[in-house]
């Protein structure tokens, strides 16, 4: 085995396992391991170390569910997470994100209907570190058909009206270092944050074969890293582009905001950027649908207006939805463009995050005689990779 043995699971198993099934819940049992560790606990680290020895085929698979909503009129969604590395060219690992339910079908909810690519590089070009939240404790935990050494953090915002949260993380990542040696999550909403639940709980780990290898596959779906969109933004005198930029390292999704630099090479300085683990992203998706709800967004399936929206040669089947308001006797129409289809192939290797925004969206205001005057606008203009082994 490739990782380093855990010291509790090696007395408990006498041998590490390369392909750990199971599906029972993450529990807690017997004594916490260090009570040193539970006063003085260290922060989740990234597995630098295990990324860099990435093999295709390793793969972690968690059971999901999600609820929004009082009781009985509560939205509800529950299924299956799996993340898989496809290919490794270091200093890049490519990894295969998907949805699916219970019985491993893929899901209806149209956000979640594609298998989506994650390029992380495994190498180190910054301090990524982030300290977990909450009071830490430590234990057994059991999960996946193993024991694990693991810490419990438990953060409880309830009395400021937010959510109970914890997570529970193996000390020792080993063949859980795609999401940081994460064996359970839960997420309890209070007060204004509305009421739900949500939580991911580890079912699978699995090591890949040594020496397998792959060909990175086309970025057609990315969730984000390796790639880019650029929005012009018009409002007041001055327009610009601004570009939104996405990558990944070692476990953590990385974004940065700002304007279009012509001189400068795309996407090339995350410095500023805030982390976020991987697991959190892949644990908000599921969220985002039953917060925002299907596609088209609600109306847009009933009133829109069937069209193309065109950027850069490609035509995208759209629906535009128009919308009149009256304030203080100013008229004005506002107009949003969605596409009809997100994963459409004319969208191609658009982000995630822009799949499920406006294409373009504006407001102008009527004038004497009807005549309109635009207020502001912005636009989706172009988008594409910045990694340099597939920009073209």
């Amino acid at each position: 085995m490739r990782h380093p043995p855990l010291p509790l699971a090696t007395a408990l198993l006498g041998a590490a396992l390369t392909f750990l099934p199971g599906c029972e819940s993450t529990k807690s049992s017997g004594p916490s391991p260090s009570d040193t560790q539970a006063q003085n606990p260290s922060p989740v680290r990234t597995d630098t170390a295990s990324w860099q020895r990435a093999r295709v085929g390793d793969r972690v698979a968690y059971s999901f569910s999600a609820s929004r909503g009082a009781d009985g009129g509560a939205r509800t969604l529950a299924g299956q997470v799996v993340l898989e590395v496809v290919a490794v060219q270091q200093p890049w690992v490519w990894l295969r994100a998907s949805f699916t339910d219970q019985a491993g079908l893929p899901l209806t909810q149209t956000r979640l209907a594609k298998e989506l690519l994650v390029p992380v590089r495994a190498d180190s070009t910054r301090t990524l570190d982030v300290p977990q939240q909450g009071q830490a404790t430590a234990e057994n935990a059991s999960a996946a058909g193993r024991t694990w050494e693991a810490m419990r953090y438990v953060s409880d915002q309830r009395p400021v009206d937010g959510p109970l949260s914890t997570r529970v993380y193996a000390v020792q990542p080993g063949p859980l270092y795609l999401t940081r040696g994460l064996l359970e999550a839960n997420t309890t909403l209070s007060g204004f944050g509305g009421q739900g639940n949500y939580q991911l709980e580890l079912l699978e780990a699995r090591e890949g074969t040594a020496g397998a290898t792959a060909t990175p596959p086309a970025l057609e779906r990315p969730l984000g890293p390796g790639a880019y969109h650029d929005r012009r933004v018009e409002v007041g005198p001055s327009p610009t582009v601004q570009r939104v930029c996405f990558a990944a390292e070692r476990g953590f999704l990385l974004r940065a905001e700002g304007p279009v630099d012509a001189n400068a090479t795309p996407c090339s300085d995350f410095s500023q950027a805030e982390p976020q683990p991987l697991e959190e992203a892949l644990l908000n998706l599921p969220i985002d649908v039953l917060t925002t709800g299907e596609w088209p967004p609600t109306g847009a399936a009933t009133t829109a207006t069937r069209g193309t929206f065109t950027v850069e040669g490609r035509d995208v089947p759209a629906l535009t939805v128009q919308r009149t308001t009256n304030e203080e006797g100013t008229q004005r129409v506002s107009s949003e463009t969605y596409a009809a289809d997100p994963w459409a192939p004319t969208l191609s290797g658009l982000p995630y995050e822009a799949r499920f925004q406006t294409l373009t969206e504006g407001t102008e205001r009527v004038g004497p005689g009807g005549k309109r005057e635009p207020e502001g606008s912005t636009r989706l203009v172009r988008w594409g990779t910045w990694l340099p082994e597939v920009r073209k």
